[in-house]
């Protein structure tokens, strides 16, 4: 039973972590914590690494206070927690930062229907260079309408 509670609370914090991710860009990363997110849409420096990734460092300690409380204290569901937030931060590094935005130059041939419209959603959000007017959506979740043939 334990297992199955497990599962619920990793699958349940993974979906959560999309709202959180819309959450955050909408209202964080387009709000007041701008100066950090900005040159994730207009690269300023010759850096790999951007002023943005500071956002997957602060989930990075989330997660991971998740997981330390599981092991020291008697919260131990912050072990499914854990994972679901490390697991929702892989999935979006992998199609954010390595599919859309190739920062390692890998899944460039993927050309399906999913992929396509992924790419397109980013992209109308990306042709806003400034803190307003960009739409904002999660990464997993991406509006229909970007889902043309």
């Amino acid at each position: 039973m334990k297992v199955f509670v497990w599962i619920l609370i990793f699958l349940a914090t993974f979906s959560v972590m999309e709202f959180m991710a819309w959450f955050t860009h909408k209202y964080v990363m387009h709000g007041f914590l701008w100066s950090l997110h900005r040159d994730h849409h207009k690269k300023d420096h010759d850096s790999w690494f951007e002023r943005n990734d500071a956002f997957f460092i602060f989930y990075a300690i989330v997660s991971m206070i998740c997981f330390y409380s599981g092991a020291e204290t008697a919260f131990w569901y912050g072990w499914p927690l854990g994972f679901g937030i490390l697991a929702y931060g892989i999935a979006y590094f992998l199609v954010h930062d390595i599919f859309i935005h190739q920062r390692f130059k890998l899944f460039r041939n993927a050309n399906n229907w999913y992929a396509r419209g992924v790419r397109r959603a980013h992209k109308m959000h990306h042709k806003h260079l400034e803190k307003k007017e960009g739409e904002c959506f999660g990464m997993l979740v991406v509006p229909f309408k970007y889902f043309k043939k």
